[in-house]
């Protein structure tokens, strides 16, 4: 919580351990066993940037940190809480902070999407699970995009751009070095598989802009 211009979220005997807002761009890592408190401090930590205007990105895998848009609830435990660390002296009360979940599936919350050609290569191969071959020439397919000026937008674009090489191998062979056709297969099988697992909803346009 705020306290005196600073993000007061812990304490140490008597002594308040604060976090100055200007010097929050810094790394941090929260570690601890189960219980100790790690994501109530990150749920403290992201109340507290809201509280001042900052936008705050959780990656929420679990889905702990959701509740934050509904004011918190007094339990016994947090009676406790409040009373061990002094909050109702300072000011504490439960609230809401303004909330807005993604969803790469566009079904309960704001559809998280982004294109082929933002997506890159090299990370597009990660996710595909290519070899080192296969990644090399994948590389070579986005480059032919770019060079015909030809923007990707969905796994259908990168389909009809691997056949298109495919078809093609001989005559872009020349400029682009040998690509074999076995490996240019396998990407199409491996994009296949993405397709069927979600792929076509999170590829796409309006690609997510973090600025919006």
């Amino acid at each position: 919580m705020l306290n005196e211009n600073k993000i007061w979220f812990g304490k140490s005997g008597n002594t308040k351990i604060y976090a100055l807002p200007k010097m929050a761009n810094r790394h941090g890592m929260i570690a601890g066993a189960t219980g100790t408190g790690k994501t109530v401090t990150l749920k403290v930590l992201a109340e507290s940037f809201s509280s001042i205007g900052v936008p705050v990105f959780l990656a929420d895998v679990k889905g702990d940190l959701g509740g934050m848009c509904n004011p918190g609830v007094e339990t016994e435990d947090m009676k406790a809480r409040i009373e061990r660390f002094g909050l109702e002296e300072e000011g504490f009360k439960f609230e809401s902070f303004p909330t807005v979940f993604w969803d790469v599936y566009a079904e309960k919350g704001l559809p998280l999407r982004t294109t082929i050609s933002e997506m890159g290569p090299v990370l597009l191969s990660r996710i595909l699970e290519l070899n080192e071959i296969q990644s090399d020439i994948l590389s070579v397919v986005f480059k032919i995009a770019d060079d015909e000026g030809l923007l990707l937008i969905d796994t259908k674009d990168l389909r009809s751009m691997l056949t298109y090489v495919s078809e093609n191998n001989k005559e872009l062979s020349s400029r682009y070095g040998s690509m074999s056709s076995q490996s240019l297969g396998a990407i199409i099988r491996s994009l296949i598989a993405l397709e069927g697992q979600g792929g076509e909803q999170f590829f796409g346009e309006p690609a997510l802009d973090i600025r919006d």
